[in-house]
């Protein structure tokens, strides 16, 4: 048999095994269960080398040849268990990865974080909605769907375990770090469609890691920079925050991310965050929720859990809390070393470091990775932009699209009358706008700019006298839909004004800037489209020409006006 054809025949037999493998038993039967490769990799190992299964490192394809390098070294010598990607192209990560995994004595677990899909890494990919959005969808079965096909995506590339879903309840809008990244306000529907999305990525065959434990979702503080403080009672917590989590580990969740958070009710210790808590890592989440899974740190660099415990401590504290996973290290070489001290010492216990080991090795296992095949590095652009993925992107975003105020004008709309469409918060002409022009023929376009001046808005003003319709789409058009999207007071004004006329809004922001628009609650029409993107202006326009219906609830609550659970 040649190379090519070996090659070919242990991609397919690998790739047959571990779907089936993923199809057979779950990772948490799988762990329940002896294991002979499992053994085998697990007596070849040194004390060390034990100890450094547990660090998981930053990978980059966007960094440069000397840093890929010296992450080469870094799995040559000190042997981790698994690396993290961060930015890069697919094509590039599918070469890199199989450079890697050629160094690896045992080997790597590969992950990132997908809350969105590949693309809220990796350039080329597909973003799925923000799961603030998919928080508005009615039909988790797309959610589910979602998962099975981030789950293709994440196995084309070589990776094992997706850092995902956020499963924090966002019950503060003044939340800096979660807000859109969550399903929304209500513990219910938060645990509904998290546990949708799992469930297909695991069916799927990928790890998942449902975070931040045990919840960041009521947090004015980003813990990258600082350690949020949860004042919260024990009950408060078990009732509200606990809830999706609890509900997920039932569900049979593979892996369970720590937030570095303070939280006195569960661990008074001052300045403790509740990644290096034993308390709360071990006592709440293993002993308490029964979770038998991978517990994995947020990343150990942040500030979060840094600024207290320095010189390599987090590290040390991280694993003798229960973390089976340090993600991140500042300096992995140092943290192993000081992790063997720990034993040495017998603040640790190596029967607690094995349990952990074995935990990884049983993920890699489930993985597929007791088979050697190396990821086909031919068409990685097209397999991870499958005809498939792009339809149900769109009909994610269809489904999410929420109508809070105007139904019966939506409908009286008509496709001969004299229309202008304005875009307001960017120059340019908006697929919104392109995608309306097509049905609305006889139909003018205006662009304002997000500091548009009062005379550019009274230019705009004097030509709306000629047209019978209005239709006007709000874009906040920086890389992330939070809080405080900006626009000139002039427009805001303007807006207000259109509100009192018959003006059909469509809002592509993140539904908490509805607070800082008012008027938009007299609107005789708004449609909530959640993001800038143009999968969700196609899914805008398509409701305005009638031509899809909207069926999505508000995710969480705005104002009195505005509330959780709306839209038609």
């Amino acid at each position: 048999m040649n190379v090519k054809r070996f090659f070919i025949v242990s991609l397919l037999l690998s790739a047959t095994l571990f779907s089936a493998q993923a199809q057979q038993k779950t990772y948490l039967q799988t762990l329940a269960e002896p294991n002979a490769w499992v053994d085998s990799v697990f007596k070849r190992l040194s004390k060390r080398q034990k100890i450094a299964q547990l660090f998981f490192v930053r990978a980059h394809t966007n960094f440069g040849k000397t840093f890929e390098d010296s992450i080469g070294k870094v799995i040559r010598k000190e042997r981790v268990g698994g690396l993290v990607f961060f930015q890069g192209g697919p094509g590039r990560q599918a070469i890199l990865t199989n450079q890697y995994q050629s160094l690896a004595r045992v080997p790597l677990l590969i992950t990132s974080d997908g809350e969105w899909g590949l693309g809220m890494r990796l350039d080329s990919t597909i973003s799925y909605p923000y799961q603030m959005a998919l928080g508005a969808v009615q039909n988790k079965d797309l959610l589910y769907k979602m998962g099975l096909e981030v789950a293709k995506d994440y196995r084309r590339i070589g990776m094992h375990m997706n850092l995902a879903p956020d499963v924090d309840v966002n019950n503060n809008p003044k939340n800096p770090v979660i807000n859109f990244r969550s399903f929304g306000e209500n513990k219910y529907n938060v645990a509904t469609k998290a546990a949708a999305y799992m469930k297909g990525m695991q069916d799927g065959g990928l790890l998942v890691s449902i975070k931040h434990f045990p919840g960041h979702g009521d947090t004015d503080v980003d813990s990258h920079y600082d350690l949020p403080q949860l004042k919260f009672t024990k009950e408060r917590l078990d009732s509200l925050e606990l809830y999706p989590f609890r509900e997920l580990i039932k569900d049979g969740a593979a892996g369970v991310m720590i937030a570095h958070m303070n939280i006195p009710s569960l661990d008074n210790t001052p300045n403790m965050p509740s990644t290096l808590s034993k308390p709360i890592v071990t006592g709440l989440l293993k002993e308490q929720l029964g979770f038998k899974g991978i517990v994995i740190s947020d990343a150990m660099g942040m500030n979060g859990v840094v600024k207290n415990f320095k010189n390599g401590e987090a590290d040390v504290m991280g694993v003798i809390a229960g973390n089976d996973i340090i993600e991140l290290s500042e300096n992995s070489a140092r943290a192993i070393k000081l992790v063997r001290k720990a034993v040495r010492q017998g603040r640790l216990s190596m029967d607690q470091v094995n349990e952990s080991v074995r935990k990884i090795l049983t993920a890699k296992y489930w993985a597929g990775l007791n088979v050697k095949a190396p990821i086909d590095e031919n068409n990685v652009l097209g397999g991870v932009n499958r005809p498939e993925s792009q339809a149900l992107l769109q009909q994610l975003s269809e489904a999410s699209m929420t109508l809070l105020r105007g139904k019966e004008n939506i409908q009286q709309l008509s496709a001969e009358k004299r229309t202008v469409i304005i875009s307001i918060g960017t120059p340019e002409v908006t697929t919104f706008q392109r995608e309306l022009g097509a049905y609305y023929k006889n139909a003018v376009f205006y662009t304002l700019d997000k500091n548009a001046s009062a005379n550019a808005i009274a230019k705009v003003l004097r030509d709306l006298k000629a047209f019978d319709q209005l239709i006007i789409g709000i874009h906040d058009t920086r890389s992330r839909p939070g809080n405080g999207m900006v626009l000139s007071a002039d427009l805001k004004q303007f807006i207000k004004d259109m509100s009192l006329s018959n003006a059909v809004f469509a809002l592509f922001a993140n539904p908490y800037n509805l607070a800082s628009l008012p008027g938009l609650e007299q609107s005789k029409g708004l449609v909530v489209a959640y993001q800038k993107e143009a999968f969700m202006q196609k899914a805008a326009a398509a409701v305005i020409k009638k031509q899809v219906i909207a069926t999505g609830k508000l995710p969480v609550t705005v104002n009195s006006f505005f509330k959780y659970g709306e839209g038609y």
